[in-house]
């Protein structure tokens, strides 16, 4: 029996160790990871300051509109009514401030 023959008729052994240990540290780190992720997300807490917007109120316009804000909103400068939001500043001159409990 020639060489070729004598070892070509051998089948090649696999050894499951290498594979075996590689997917399971792979599941261990993954699995670590998604757990220290957990972990620091649930570390975080973002909480905002209570905000005092003061009572509800309804400022009737004189055209008929209605503007419903609370009284944190409002200013008075120069004997004019203004409206103070987030972004904006609207003229509400001439309207009558009504304290009412609207939803």
């Amino acid at each position: 029996m020639t060489r070729i023959e004598l070892y070509h008729q051998k089948t090649k052994q696999f050894s499951w160790k290498r594979p075996f240990f590689f997917i399971l540290t792979l599941i261990i780190v993954t699995a670590g990871f998604f757990l220290f992720k957990h972990y620091y997300q649930s570390t975080i807490k973002i909480e905002a300051p209570d905000e005092n917007l003061g009572s509800k109120v309804v400022i009737h316009l004189p055209d008929g509109k209605e503007v419903f804000t609370y009284e944190n909103y409002i200013l008075e400068k120069d004997g004019r009514i203004y409206y103070k939001g987030e972004r904006n500043t609207i003229d509400l001159t001439g309207g009558t401030v009504t304290y009412e409990n609207w939803e």
